[in-house]
């Protein structure tokens, strides 16, 4: 799995589901003699915006700590590859080892997180704002999305991490997220499977796992295809719904027009 972002409500998804829906990603074992990937040249091809918006900016005005949650390492901790890892070290100071101490007021179950850690990735936190681009992680780039897998195995596009979905304000906006950061994403995921097949089996865990969560809310879950298109999946048997993506859902507190945030935000 390239993505692994865990909330700070670790207990939650232990109260209502097995550890897999805790992980943003889905565990699939320890895998050994990795090939090598050139993540300089993942990043350098993988570096369009989400979004022509600053999408943390609409995000920020909602979080009491005042920075996108996306950001905010008492709500999401990025885990990138050892591969990666090494990489970053060489050639950034912008990244160091995951601290749980930093968020006391909100108690992590560090243990549990660090347990169910894959034992080839690491949890990291950045220096904050303002963000080094060039060095972001894998995590960061791809988030708020992961590869969507369907049952017969194969990779057909991008669906968000569904946790998010009050915290994210790209989510409540999906038909902001431009035509090159998808076509970015599917190439670099694309390689990324051809030479870890392995993590196409993480995400085809994980699509379950989302696929199942729709079912149990009885709605479809948006696919970013990778043909272009926008559709509505269900969950059951997996049959598209092309739609309009104006018209995906929004979530609160995002209700309201992409340019009408400012002026709804709670006021400080």
């Amino acid at each position: 799995m390239l993505l692994a972002f865990y909330t700070e409500n670790i207990s939650k998804f232990f109260q209502k589901s097995d550890y897999t829906k805790m992980m943003r990603s889905a565990k699939i074992g320890y895998v050994k003699n990795l090939p090598k990937i050139d993540f300089r040249k993942v990043y350098q091809f993988f570096d369009s915006p989400i979004t022509t918006l600053d999408c943390g900016e609409k995000c920020a005005i909602y979080n009491p700590n005042g920075i996108p949650f996306c950001c905010d390492i008492c709500h999401a901790v990025p885990a990138v590859y050892h591969q990666e890892w090494n990489y970053l070290q060489k050639n950034s100071n912008f990244w160091h080892r995951w601290k749980p101490n930093k968020c006391a007021e909100k108690p992590t179950s560090a243990e549990i997180i660090r347990e169910n850690l894959p034992e080839n990735m690491i949890l990291l936190a950045c220096r904050g704002i303002p963000c080094q681009r060039e060095h972001r992680a894998l995590s960061c780039r791809q988030f708020p999305f992961f590869p969507y897998i369907s049952d017969d195995f194969r990779f057909i596009g991008m669906t968000y991490e569904w946790e998010f979905e009050q915290q994210c304000w790209l989510i409540s906006n999906l038909s902001q997220v431009s035509a090159t950061y998808r076509q970015e994403f599917i190439n670099t995921f694309d390689e990324i499977f051809n030479q870890w097949p392995e993590e196409m089996e993480s995400y085809a865990i994980k699509s379950e796992e989302m696929r199942t969560v729709f079912l149990e809310r009885k709605l479809k879950l948006p696919i970013l295809h990778r043909n272009g298109k926008c559709y509505l999946l269900n969950p059951g048997n997996e049959r598209l719904s092309q739609v309009d993506p104006d018209h995906y859902r929004k979530f609160s507190p995002y209700l309201i027009k992409p340019n009408s945030e400012k002026s709804n935000a709670p006021s400080k």
